[in-house]
């Protein structure tokens, strides 16, 4: 009898903490809730900076003592002469240009294609700064997705090239359907070589249940107004009517696909290439779905005597009471926890 007064008595206690925590948890969210949510902000990283960094610390394993010794006096002489430059032009009121940006942007895509909501806003700051110059390099990752998501992707890279802004974009692993959707607005592609690429297709599919509700005798009624306001069902009964409306609505899809690549790189034979089916990097190139053959690491390099390359990327912070809902949740599963082994040490002895 005693051991069941003290086990009630552990888990009313238990319950009494978890509620206090559960209704802070609450009140906050209420609160923070009301509150303006920040948008996220931008972040800036000079890769220019750190490739050289990176070349630096190699030569410094590699070289010997007076190989370095040699390399630092004739790059101390190089640095001074630039900056005598820099300071005659200054004095003359003729400062020279810098050198031009390359701004790099990632995107790694999903099947919906959310990441546009960064893209969009990464590509709003550049327009802000860049210049005919310059030029944008784009990171580009998807297996495709949604036809709106990903048009809309390309319609945020097509404003680049509304400014007379060039744009690169790079294919190290895939960049297919939607993500080759992409990939065409460039002026230049380059692709690893087994990189994927293609797939200038469209694909539709749904599960019906209506045979395994027949077969428990659940009825499933659906009302619409208009014609094809519905064409198929998961749960209705679907008809040959239904369907064909289904697949004439992806075939103009797939033309409106296969118009937009047409556009975009005219040298194309989009009849033998938009089949759906899709091709490594050293097969693309000779149907010219990509111009070069390249990582996008071996590009970068090859940029940086010339250019300036930044890196920008849009980050949307978290709510505040999102990350208090996650540390409270985890606080109150390791509290929880404590208290358990503390009961269950004290039954053992």
């Amino acid at each position: 009898m005693e051991f069941f007064i003290e086990y009630g008595l552990f888990l009313a206690k238990a319950l009494t903490l978890a509620l206090t925590i559960i209704a802070i948890v609450v009140t906050v969210v209420a609160v923070s809730s009301k509150q303006k949510h920040k948008k996220g902000e931008l972040e800036l990283t000079d890769l220019s900076e750190q490739l050289k960094e990176t070349k630096k610390t190699i030569e410094e394993k590699l070289l010997s003592h007076h190989q370095l010794k040699a390399r630092l006096k004739k790059d101390k002489k190089i640095q001074k002469e630039k900056d005598k430059e820099a300071k005659k032009a200054a004095k003359s009121g003729q400062d020279k240009e810098g050198l031009p940006q390359l701004y790099v942007i990632d995107f790694k895509g999903s099947i919906d294609a959310k990441e546009v909501t960064s893209l969009r806003e990464e590509v709003t700051a550049i327009l802000g700064v860049a210049s005919e110059k310059d030029e944008v390099f784009v990171r580009l990752e998807s297996g495709g997705g949604m036809v709106h998501g990903y048009g809309l992707a390309a319609s945020q890279l097509q404003r680049l090239k509304d400014h007379n802004i060039p744009l690169t974009i790079s294919v190290d692993k895939v960049a297919a359907s939607g993500g080759y959707m992409m990939a065409c607005v460039a002026d230049k592609i380059i692709a690893a070589p087994f990189a994927i690429l293609g797939s200038i297709g469209v694909i539709a599919q749904i599960p019906n249940f209506n045979k395994l509700l027949k077969k428990h005798d659940i009825e499933f009624e659906q009302l619409t107004a208009g014609e094809y306001k519905r064409t198929l069902t998961m749960f209705g009964k679907n008809d040959q009517a239904g369907r064909d409306k289904f697949q004439q609505e992806l075939q103009e899809t797939h033309d409106l696909f296969k118009q937009f690549v047409t556009q975009q790189r005219s040298q194309i034979d989009i009849d033998k290439v938009a089949t759906g089916e899709h091709w490594y990097g050293l097969q693309a190139i000779e149907r010219n779905l990509v111009d070069q053959i390249s990582t996008s690491d071996d590009y970068l390099l090859g940029q940086l005597d010339n250019r300036q390359i930044v890196q920008i990327k849009y980050v949307q912070r978290k709510k505040f009471a999102d990350k208090l809902g996650h540390a409270v949740s985890v606080a109150l599963e390791n509290a929880l926890l404590k208290v358990f082994q503390m009961k269950s040490n004290q039954l053992v002895k």
